[in-house]
């Protein structure tokens, strides 16, 4: 039907256009793949880093405060041997008070952010070899050699020793590390208990 429609509306411009009418066009095209294997993440702890409570009297008073690093596993299982970024979304995003770059733990009620969390990626195996963790920031571009991962690069895994650019990977495992950081005392108000409300969503993309 939709095609009738489209042959008939034609038919009726064309009869009602004077002769002398010059046309010009554009392409429009529309991209992309199916990937013939998937992927999918787990974290262990079910993705939950608990520094349980503090005293707000342990706060440093004039500087941040970084927390014990908190550690759980990182795993991704393919079908098959596939490209692949990481990256993450900051579901807290505009409250991270130290860094950018890492990700936000939210806002006290009077609207004082509380500090960051920064991830990073450490001894990746991929198919029972140690890999290279390698990142880029503009867009897969160029990559280079770093454990970084967050919202403001994409994260992938290359053959150690070189050279700095993704490979096809069936299964990974990594540790990844959480250091959060937490604002000095004196921009808080601390007379009622204060939450740290960080969350970040894991993102993977077939590259």
């Amino acid at each position: 039907m939709d095609r009738t429609y489209s042959a008939a509306f034609a038919v009726l411009l064309a009869a009602c256009a004077p002769a002398t009418v010059v046309a010009s066009s554009t392409d429009l095209s529309v991209t992309g793949s199916i990937t013939p294997s998937s992927c999918t993440p787990t974290l262990s702890n079910g993705g939950v880093i608990d520094h349980g409570k503090m005293a707000a009297k342990d706060l440093q008073v004039v500087k941040p405060t970084l927390l014990d690093p908190a550690e759980m596993r990182l795993e991704v299982h393919c079908e098959g041997e596939t490209f692949f970024t990481l990256t993450t979304v900051d579901n807290r995003a505009g409250t991270s008070a130290i860094n950018p770059a890492h990700h936000g733990l939210g806002t006290t009620e009077e609207n004082q952010k509380i500090g960051s969390v920064a991830f990073s990626l450490f001894d990746p195996m991929a198919d029972d070899a140690a890999v290279d963790v390698v990142i880029s920031r503009n867009g897969g571009a160029t990559w280079a050699p770093s454990p970084y991962l967050g919202h403001e690069a994409l994260t992938s895994f290359a053959a150690m020793g070189g050279p700095n650019t993704p490979i096809a990977l069936k299964t990974l495992s990594a540790r990844l590390r959480a250091f959060t950081i937490i604002v000095p005392a004196t921009e808080l108000t601390l007379l009622d208990e204060v939450p740290i409300d960080g969350q970040a969503t894991l993102q993977l993309k077939y590259w």
